[in-house]
């Protein structure tokens, strides 16, 4: 089973090709690496059609696709991220990914899209800031997006198989997007498939992706506004609640019995970033246990929120409200979720 899954990387190795009267003769294993992509993609023509999308589209791009042993190499080089592995602490996340020179660019790009932000805002509710911060985290507020061939990557990683279930709808959303007239030199970003100025996969594209400027496009490549007015919208589908915040930092007491707000259910997903935090209370109750406000203002006695530690006992804690939970949802990860909340914040002043 695992041959079938080689990587054209070590295919291309075991298979060098043969000099043979002067001219080069295709080495057995990489001819049948091409003949099984090739395959591949002619396989996903009933899906591609039932998506709507014309063979005139497939027959224009599938004969210019190859594989891209780099994509299968980075694939394959991911962690593991086993469920018992160590955490580490946030604070040095922190520092590198809410630092002076982001918290600058960002207070940039706030003054300069206010104008769309603060409209977008009104239409929304999401904070101008959260917007921006989302900007910041995943482009650097555009200033890298990628150059991977998207239609190329996603048909190697679907073809290569070990994760199929994930990248092949993400190439059937690329190619209706290729479809619906984005063009090819558009479809580009990262190794595994992530997008323009927010970093969506294609299918969250299809999904999501808004006109924030009014030229009838949903340009979040080139267009600050469309990638704005997107991120919003994203925020909006994962329940954002507006007037409430992401957070607060607070001060746990030195006596206080953290076994008595632990969680009692075992989160549907995520279980690494859901299982460091406590069970739901309001603030008010939080209150009453003896946490105070490190800084900002305390959100009102109702608002619903959980306990995380990222740094344990005795560090700066947080209080976060089910608007972080959206935030996660862009990207599981509690250091994800609280730089951006961070950085928002930092922007803001």
């Amino acid at each position: 089973m695992r041959d079938s899954l080689r990587s054209p990387v070590l295919s291309l190795l075991l298979g060098l090709t043969a000099i043979t009267g002067g001219s080069v003769a295709v080495a057995p294993a990489q001819a049948q690496d091409s003949a099984d992509f090739r395959a591949y993609l002619e396989s996903l023509r009933p899906k591609a059609r039932a998506m709507g999308i014309r063979d005139a589209t497939l027959d224009s791009v599938f004969p210019t696709l190859t594989i891209n042993p780099r994509v299968v190499q980075l694939d394959q080089s991911q962690p593991g991220g086993g469920a018992y592995s160590p955490i580490p602490n946030f604070e040095p996340y922190r520092r590198q990914h809410v630092d002076a020179a982001r918290i600058s660019r960002g207070r940039i790009a706030y003054q300069t899209n206010r104008s769309r932000l603060s409209r977008i805002e009104a239409e929304t509710g999401v904070p101008e800031e959260i917007m921006v911060a989302i900007y910041g985290h995943e482009t650097n507020y555009g200033s890298y997006t990628g150059d991977f061939d998207l239609i190329r990557s996603l048909a190697t990683l679907a073809h290569e198989g070990r994760r199929r279930t994930l990248f092949e709808p993400e190439l059937l959303a690329t190619l209706k997007m290729l479809d619906n007239g984005v063009p090819r030199s558009r479809l580009v970003g990262s190794w595994a498939g992530a997008t323009g100025y927010p970093q969506f996969l294609p299918s969250v594209y299809l999904r999501i992706a808004k006109d924030g400027d009014g030229d009838g496009k949903a340009d979040i490549w080139t267009s600050e506004a469309d990638a704005l007015a997107s991120i919003a919208n994203y925020f909006v589908q994962s329940g954002w609640r507006k007037g409430q915040p992401w957070g607060v930092a607070v001060n746990v007491p030195g006596s206080f019995n953290r076994a008595s707000v632990a969680a009692k259910t075992e989160p549907a997903r995520c279980p690494r970033v859901f299982n460091r935090h406590s069970r739901w209370l309001t603030m008010a109750e939080w209150r009453k246990l003896g946490l105070s406000p490190n800084s900002g203002v305390w959100p009102a006695d109702g608002v619903m929120a959980t306990l995380l530690e990222p740094d344990g006992p005795g560090k700066t804690a947080y209080l976060l409200t089910s608007n972080y939970r959206a935030i996660l949802d862009y990207n599981c990860s509690n250091f994800y979720a609280l730089s951006v909340g961070l950085l928002a914040d930092a922007v803001k002043q």
